[in-house]
């Protein structure tokens, strides 16, 4: 079967997405890469929690890591709320993380999947913007 007639001079549709929309982030998959982002800063909200390194090795590309305890529920649970974490990540990682940090998006239990997707997106920009907020010196208390 012959394709069908193109009438664009042999030019072929794009997509219809934007393009600096596509997720440029690398994927964390070491067990020491969690356990990093584990001792750095961490912001908490309604439904995750999201931890950030500066990982300071010169390299400017963000990586993000995803993960559920088996708190948020069976398999099924964890990956549909992987799934929606996943989903917020490539929507604003590019816009509002850093280049050269780590970020490790933590679910909850029976909130992380059931809570409206812009509600989520907004609560993963709050952690973003609270965890890179610029932070005031300490008081001296003599």
């Amino acid at each position: 079967m012959a394709p069908p007639a193109d009438t664009s001079e042999g030019k072929i549709a794009g997509p219809t997405f934007q393009p600096a929309v596509a997720f440029l982030c690398q994927t964390l998959k070491k067990r020491s890469d969690f356990l990093a982002a584990a001792q750095a800063a961490r912001q908490s909200t309604v439904s995750m929690t999201v931890q950030a390194r500066n990982r300071k090795d010169g390299q400017g590309n963000i990586r993000v890591g995803f993960t559920c305890s088996k708190k948020v529920g069976n398999a099924v649970a964890r990956n549909r709320a992987k799934r929606r974490l996943r989903a917020v990540a490539r929507l604003l990682l590019p816009t509002h993380g850093l280049a050269g940090y780590d970020y490790v998006l933590i679910g909850r239990p029976n909130i992380t999947a059931s809570r409206p997707y812009t509600q989520l997106a907004q609560d993963f920009e709050t952690a973003l913007t609270r965890l890179h907020a610029p932070r005031l010196p300490s008081p001296d208390r003599t």
